[in-house]
C-alpha cells in the first residue's frame, strides 16, 4: 500500500477517535475530522474534499435519515403507550411457569427492534423484579436475561440505528440484512439465558437496593427499624411483589405496528427476488420501502396504540420527543456515510483492501474486528458499527464479500465487552443494584461472551453467503 495512502488512513482513524475518546466534541465532529485529515493527507484538493464530504453526507441521509427517524417514532409510541409492557407479559404466559428467564429474554429481543435497549430495560425492569419477587427467582436472573434480549437484537436486526446504517453503507439489500440479522440472533438467546443462569444466583448475594427500589418496612417504617421483613418498592411507592397493572392495550394491538413494516420491507425484497414486473411488483416495491413501510407502521401506531381519551398535544409530545433522540444519530449516521466517501474518493480503500487480501485473516472479518476495536474504545456499540461500515466498506466493496455478510461481520464485532463507558452499562448494572467487580461480572461478561458466540455463526454465514 502506498505511503501516503496508509498515512492518511491511520492519522483520519486516529484524528476521529482521539477526538471521540479524549474531547468535548462528540462522533458527529469526530467523523467529519477524520474525513478532513483523511483527504488532505491523501492529497485530495481542497474543494472536491469538501465536495465527497457534503456528497456522502447527503446521500447517506437520503436513504437512512427518514427510516432512523420513523423507527425511533414507532419505539417511543410503543413505549409510552404500554405496548412493550404487553408483550412482556404475553411472552411471560407463552412460556409458562419456570421459564420467566426465557421470557424475559424473548421480550427483550422482540421490543428491541424498535425501541432503544437502554429505554426497553428501563420499561420492563419493573417486570423483571416482580417476577422474581413473586416465583422467588434471582433478580440478577431475571435483569440479565432481560438485559441480554434487548442487547442482540438492537446490534443486529434493522430498523435499530446500527444494522441500519450499515445495510446503508454496504449496499445491502434491507430486507435481507432483516431476515439475515434475526436468524443469526435466534442461536444468541441461549446463550443469554444460559449465562443468566448460571452468573445470576452467584451474583445475587451481592446486590443492593437500586435507585428505583426504597428499602422500607411492610407498615411502612424504615428498613431494618422492627423484626419485619423489608419489602423493595419502585419510586411510585408500590411493592415490587406487586406485578405491574395490566396494560391499557393488549399485545396482539402493540404488535401490529412492529410487525407490519417488517413484513412490507420483507414483501419488498421477495418481490425483487421473484423479479415481479408488473401491477403487484410495483406496488410490493412501493409500500416496502423502507420509508414508506415505517411511514405506515408509525400511522397505525399513533392510531391504535394511544389509550382512549389520550389527546393530540401528548402524542405530538411522544414524538417531538422520539424525533429529539433521534437526530443527534442521524447526525453522526451522515458523518460516517462523508468519512466513507472520502476513502473512496481519495483511493484510501482500494489501497488498503489489496494490502490487506494478503492478511492471514478472512477478508469477511476486518468489519467484526473494525467494531470490535471501535466498541472498546469509545462504548457505543451504534457507533461501532458506523465506524466500521464506514471504514471497510470500500474493502468489502473491492473484495466482493457479500453485503450481508458485511453487514452481520460489523454488527456482531460490535456486542463486544460493553464497561463503564458504554450508557447502556450503567442503565443495566445500577437497576439491577450490582457495581464493581460484580458488575462486570454481569454485564461486561456477558456481551463478550456473546461477542465470542457470534464468532462461529459468522463462520456458518460465510459459508452460506460465500
Amino acid at each position: 500500500m502506498e505511503l501516503q495512502l496508509l498515512a492518511a488512513l491511520l492519522l483520519g482513524v486516529a484524528a476521529a477517535v482521539g477526538i471521540i475518546l479524549r474531547s468535548r466534541l462528540d462522533a458527529f465532529i469526530g467523523l467529519l475530522a477524520g474525513a478532513l485529515v483523511t483527504g488532505v493527507v491523501a492529497g485530495v484538493p481542497v474543494t472536491e474534499l469538501v465536495e465527497l464530504i457534503t456528497t456522502g453526507f447527503g446521500n447517506t441521509l437520503a436513504g437512512i435519515g427518514i427510516v432512523i427517524a420513523l423507527g425511533v417514532m414507532i419505539g417511543k409510541v410503543l413505549e409510552e403507550s404500554g405496548g412493550a409492557d404487553a408483550l412482556a407479559k404475553l411472552f411471560v404466559r407463552l412460556m409458562g411457569k419456570g421459564r420467566e428467564d426465557v421470557a424475559m429474554t424473548a421480550t427483550g429481543a422482540v421490543v428491541s427492534v424498535p425501541v432503544f435497549c437502554d429505554s426497553g430495560f428501563v420499561i420492563l425492569h419493573p417486570l423483571a423484579r416482580s417476577l422474581a419477587r413473586r416465583y422467588g427467582k434471582p433478580v440478577v436472573t431475571l435483569s440479565l436475561a432481560l438485559a441480554g434480549g434487548l442487547s442482540i437484537t438492537h446490534h443486529m436486526i434493522p430498523p435499530t440505528p446500527g444494522p441500519l446504517a450499515a445495510a446503508q453503507a454496504f449496499g445491502a439489500d434491507l430486507g435481507a440484512v432483516i431476515l439475515a440479522g434475526t436468524l443469526f440472533s435466534l442461536p444468541l438467546l441461549p446463550v443469554v439465558v444460559a449465562y443468566a443462569r448460571f452468573i445470576g444466583p452467584r451474583l445475587e448475594p451481592l446486590r443492593e437496593a437500586s435507585p428505583v427500589e426504597e428499602p422500607v418496612a411492610a407498615d411502612g417504617s424504615a428498613a431494618g427499624a422492627s423484626g419485619t421483613e423489608p419489602v423493595r418498592r419502585t419510586a411510585d411507592g408500590r411493592d415490587i411483589a406487586e406485578e405491574p397493572g395490566t396494560p391499557p392495550i393488549g399485545a396482539f394491538r402493540a404488535s401490529i405496528p412492529l410487525l407490519l413494516p417488517l413484513v412490507l420491507i420483507l414483501g419488498n425484497t421477495a418481490a425483487g427476488a421473484a423479479g415481479l414486473d408488473n401491477a403487484l411488483g410495483e406496488f410490493l416495491t412501493f409500500i416496502g420501502n423502507p420509508a414508506i413501510a415505517l411511514l405506515i407502521g408509525l400511522a397505525v401506531a399513533v392510531y391504535l396504540l394511544p389509550p382512549r381519551g389520550t389527546s393530540r398535544s401528548t402524542v405530538l409530545g411522544w414524538l417531538s420527543a422520539a424525533a429529539a433522540s433521534a437526530g443527534m444519530i442521524v447526525f453522526i449516521t451522515g458523518a460516517g456515510g462523508a468519512f466513507g466517501e472520502v476513502l473512496r474518493g481519495s483511493g484510501v480503500g482500494d489501497a488498503l483492501a489489496e494490502a490487506v487480501s494478503s492478511w492471514p485473516v478472512p477478508m469477511f472479518l476486518m468489519p467484526f474486528l473494525i467494531a470490535s476495536f471501535v466498541r472498546v474504545a469509545q462504548g457505543s456499540g451504534t457507533v461501532a458499527i458506523i465506524t466500521s461500515a464506514t471504514l471497510s466498506a470500500p474493502i468489502m466493496d473491492a473484495a466482493g464479500v457479500d453485503p450481508v455478510l458485511a453487514v452481520l461481520s460489523a454488527c456482531s464485532g460490535s456486542i463486544v465487552f460493553s464497561y463503564v463507558s458504554d450508557s447502556y452499562f450503567w442503565v443495566v448494572t445500577r437497576f439491577t443494584g450490582l457495581s464493581g467487580g460484580a458488575a462486570m461480572k454481569m454485564w461486561s461478561g456477558m456481551t463478550t461472551l456473546l461477542w465470542a458466540a457470534s464468532l462461529p455463526l459468522l463462520g456458518v454465514a460465510a459459508l452460506i453467503l460465500g
